[in-house]
């Protein structure tokens, strides 16, 4: 049901047609951009559940039989990422293990991988945030190396990827800020860290995890508005003005007074 909506989405950016959407933009821009990049050429009119692709090339978007393309690629990463989480929480073989087992299994998670949806998408930036989190915890007998500013810089990646699929990414925000709370409230407590150091913990905390994903999710929306240009089926959700910027739309290049 879901692919009449997403996959009609990812045409719009292919053919830079504006709409409007509850959702943030980027899962919806990298469905596009895996169409595009594939060969499909947003033709599709994708109107009702079940039609038929037919001669339409829908194959990097969907991915039903390439496992390894988008959706599917980004749903089979959901299994080395849990793996990794758990080895690294546990160091426990048999229980990565056995997580990477059930994931592999389960039919739910092979269902939604299959489909163009967002629920890969927004699942593989969820993990790999809990994953870079915990690795990040995990050097912290290291501080400042470069694999921790990896990892910590990675978690804001992730966080903000989380966020600009779906706003349910802020649950995963959530995490990661009472894990960061945490963090610093430990280093707080160590007395043989002075004010110093423990002021470069926490600006180096604030730029990885609240300004790169700030920035970020900000650039998602740039490209979005960039690539957007004609008008659309989103064009009365906005003012005037805005609609005056968009080629094709009644008001295009008309002068409309603030």
């Amino acid at each position: 049901w879901d692919e009449t909506h997403f996959g009609k989405m990812g045409s719009y950016y292919i053919n830079r047609t504006f709409f409007f959407d509850v959702h943030p933009p980027l899962g919806k821009m990298l469905i596009g951009l895996a169409g595009y990049l594939s060969g499909y050429d947003g033709t599709f009119p994708f109107q009702k559940p079940g039609d038929r692709y037919e001669q339409h090339n829908y194959i990097g978007m969907r991915g039903v039989r390439l496992c390894r393309l988008f959706c599917a690629f980004l749903g089979s990463c959901l299994v080395p990422f849990a793996y990794l989480t758990v080895l690294e929480l546990s160091k426990s073989l048999p229980a990565a293990l056995l997580t990477a087992f059930i994931l592999i299994f389960d039919t739910g998670c092979i269902t939604l991988s299959q489909y163009i949806l967002l629920d890969p998408i927004l699942m593989f930036f969820l993990m790999g945030a809990v994953l870079s989190m915990v690795k990040c915890n995990n050097c912290a007998d290291r501080p400042f190396s470069s694999s921790w500013w990896f990892w910590l810089s990675l978690t804001g990646v992730n966080l903000a990827g989380a966020m600009g699929v779906k706003f349910v990414g802020l649950f995963v925000v959530l995490l990661v800020g009472l894990n960061t709370i945490y963090d610093l409230w430990d280093l707080l407590g160590n007395l043989s860290l002075s004010l110093v150091v423990f002021g470069k913990h926490l600006l180096a905390r604030v730029l990885c995890l609240i300004v790169l994903p700030l920035a970020l999710y900000t650039a998602m929306f740039a490209v979005h508005f960039a690539v957007l240009n004609r008008s659309g089926p989103g064009d009365g959700f906005f003012s005037s003005a805005f609609q005056s910027q968009l080629i094709g739309n009644n008001l295009h290049n008309v002068s409309v007074p603030e």
